[in-house]
């Protein structure tokens, strides 16, 4: 867990490919004047978590495409000007910008005043922490995630100070040592204290999608081990396949495919915990993979452990 130091970068190049290092990579434009960057850059790392203070000192436009992560920039000074799915969006201090993972990201004005707390957390252990705090659907959060996050009254003030609090130690990096258990319970902390913030409506009813789209998530839901193909999904909801997967991808936050999938993960999940007179086979067979191989491939890029080990667990 380490804060990034050392001389700063003393040119353009220099500078994106050293933010790029710690976030994503991104294409990077000075507006105006090309003014030498003063680059801030401090990360404390807590495993799929990031935190980091990011300033250019100069005024920059920036595009990116988030890959495999959410984004979360908080300005602390200054301004940023992104373009989100409902239009052009300001965020000052008080206020958090928030980017979907996999999603193209354009900030048209990152002021050169502006310094802020970047949030950065992993796409899929993000989702299933929702399981887990929120009890959702498994579909990704990206669907009800706002482009603006209010911080500065409520839960989202809560979360500011919270997140503020762990920025202290950007600092002090060796503060937790290398504790795994630490990082892992400091991670699970901002991240439900994120969720809890930003999608307080997602654990206690349905989310507010399209009629075509709500009848797709309803219709795998009901037979998610039916032999989906896309086609037959764009038939349910009366749509076409090029409109099914782009009402996904802005309403659920994946495709109509990644959300079967995740749906049958999680019924295969309860059946691994629940009945376990089922072996894995039968658990697999029973939720439409097409073999057990590929089944243990997808639980443990979801669970984090494979099948048999979530059997062995609750045995114990």
């Amino acid at each position: 867990m380490a804060a990034r130091r050392g001389a700063p970068p003393r040119d353009w190049e220099q500078v994106s490919r050293t933010v790029a290092d710690a976030y994503f990579p991104h294409e990077l434009s000075p507006i105006g004047a090309r003014n030498e960057p003063r680059l801030t850059l401090q990360t404390l790392d807590l495993g799929p978590v990031l935190l980091g203070y990011v300033g250019w000192g100069a005024d920059i436009e920036l595009t990116c495409d988030c890959p495999g992560a959410y984004e979360v920039n908080i300005p602390l000074t200054g301004h940023l000007v992104s373009r989100a799915r409902r239009g052009v969006i300001t965020s000052v201090s008080g206020q958090a910008a928030v980017f979907r993972a996999d999603t193209p990201c354009v900030i048209s004005h990152w002021d050169a005043t502006c310094t802020v707390l970047g949030v950065k957390f992993d796409r899929d252990w993000l989702d299933r922490e929702a399981e887990r705090v929120l009890g959702s659907e498994p579909a990704r959060v990206a669907g009800v995630l706002p482009d603006r996050l209010d911080l500065g009254a409520g839960p989202g003030e809560d979360w500011r100070q919270l997140v503020n609090s762990l920025a202290s130690f950007l600092r002090k990096p060796t503060m937790f040592g290398e504790s795994p258990a630490v990082r892992e319970q400091l991670a699970g902390a901002v991240a439900a204290g994120f969720l809890l913030t930003s999608c307080p409506d997602l654990g206690n009813g349905p989310i507010a999608r399209p009629r075509a789209i709500s009848r797709v998530v309803d219709a795998v839901r009901d037979d998610p081990a039916r032999a989906w193909t896309v086609a037959d999904m764009a038939a349910v909801g009366n749509t076409t396949v090029r409109r099914l997967q782009e009402g996904f991808q802005e309403w659920v936050g994946c495709p109509p495919t990644e959300h079967l999938a995740a749906v049958r993960l999680q019924r295969a999940k309860a059946d691994l915990e629940d009945r376990t007179e089922l072996s894995v086979s039968d658990v697999a067979a029973r939720w439409g993979f097409s073999s057990p191989s590929r089944f243990a491939a997808a639980y443990r890029r979801r669970y984090g452990r494979s099948p048999s080990e979530a059997r062995r667990g609750t045995r114990r």
